[in-house]
């Protein structure tokens, strides 16, 4: 069994390499960041997560790559690899829903000033008629933080994404467009159909079609497979079930996987070519993405601090540390994921925790500062 998955990683690795996720010879920047071994380490054994990937990345080059603990701690045991694959959570909303956004605004299929009614006509109720895409993307359209999940699978079962958007569709804004800042799954999930109703996919084929592929982002997937499950990282133990595979968001579930707040599933090699992607303007091996305007309102501010997807000067950046500059964006996931990427000096760094495994008591908010601050502070 140990061989079998062995020659497995082995293979992946070689597709990694040929992707664009090769590892840098500086010695000086891996004895640099050789530090952050330990604060995973001291994270592990304060109980904080049972494992962790973590790559930094500077311009076309990674500089450190390691794993930590276990992808699995409960009911059995199985150690991290490199090549783990872990539920996005979050990061969903950038990495696939907001930049599936932003390439149907390259391809004019639609205009970010928008009303969101014209894509979701049931939407425009309530004091919603004004909301517009841009309102969505940076969490201002007035709509409520999250909703009650259980109601809705005891009322109408496990999956019911179209109840989950009648639901939405039917609530009052709680404050004008533009207006507050209350960051919002709810929206989009929205944005989710937003995108279907503007491409005729949905948000998985969408993205897959237009992202994932062109970057040969191969471990990256809504609703992975079930031959990917040795390879992912569990969330929690729910009513004796272990998700590894199966999105952790409630909602997410609801909606069969596929939804605009969570439901991705993608390894640290990957999520480095999609950095590099965005630190390129757009284009990664001859292959352009997104246009530079595009990546502009991708990854900086906007509104209330928060870029069309990415997250720049919000109360939700502490992520990003002290010493990033003021280009620097991130985002964060529940289940313990985060990126932080620095245009200044091409840097990023890829943080992928399970830190709701096994109880959903786990913490990753130390290691985000502690490393992100040993990446982009200064040498002394």
């Amino acid at each position: 069994m140990q061989l079998t998955k062995t020659v497995h990683i082995s293979l992946v690795l070689s597709v990694s390499l040929a992707m664009g996720c090769r590892p840098c010879a500086n010695s000086a920047a891996e004895e640099r960041l050789g530090s952050i071994d330990a604060v995973v380490q001291e994270e592990i054994e304060k109980g904080s997560f049972p494992g962790a990937v973590v790559l930094v990345g500077q311009a076309d080059e990674i500089i450190y790559w390691r794993a930590f603990g276990h992808e699995v701690a409960e009911p059995y045991s199985e150690a991290m690899s490199k090549e783990t694959i872990f539920d996005m959570a979050s990061l969903t909303k950038p990495v696939a829903t907001a930049t599936s956004i932003m390439i149907l605004v390259d391809q004019k299929k639609i205009e970010l000033t928008d009303y969101v009614g014209k894509y979701v006509p049931d939407f425009s109720c309530h004091g919603k008629e004004q909301v517009r895409i841009e309102h969505l993307l940076t969490h201002t359209s007035g709509l409520p933080a999250y909703t009650n999940a259980n109601e809705l699978k005891e009322q109408f079962g496990s999956l019911c994404p179209d109840k989950v958007i009648e639901k939405i569709c039917r609530m009052k804004a709680l404050s004008k467009p533009g207006e507050e800042f209350r960051y919002s799954c709810l929206g989009y999930i929205v944005l989710a159909k937003v995108v279907e109703a503007a491409s005729g996919q949905n948000l998985a084929d969408f993205a897959a079609e237009n992202i994932f592929q062109p970057l040969e982002m191969r471990r990256t997937t809504f609703n992975p497979p079930e031959s990917w499950t040795k390879d992912i990282a569990a969330t929690q133990l729910l009513e004796q079930q272990l998700l590894r595979g199966i999105v952790h968001d409630p909602l997410a579930r609801l909606m069969g996987g596929v939804s605009g707040n969570a439901g991705l599933f993608s390894s640290a090699c990957d999520l480095s070519v999609y950095c590099q992607m965005l630190l390129n303007n757009g284009t990664l091996n001859g292959v352009r993405v997104l246009s530079p305007d595009a990546v502009a309102m991708l990854t900086t501010v906007r509104s209330h601090g928060r870029a069309y997807g990415f997250d720049v000067s919000s109360s939700y950046s502490w992520v990003k540390g002290s010493f990033t500059s003021e280009q620097a964006f991130c985002h964060t996931g529940y289940t313990g994921t985060s990126i932080v990427c620095d245009p200044a000096s091409k840097s990023y760094v890829i943080i992928l925790t399970n830190r709701t495994h096994p109880h959903d008591e786990g913490t990753s908010k130390a290691i985000r500062v502690q490393v992100a601050d040993m990446v982009f502070g200064k040498d002394e």
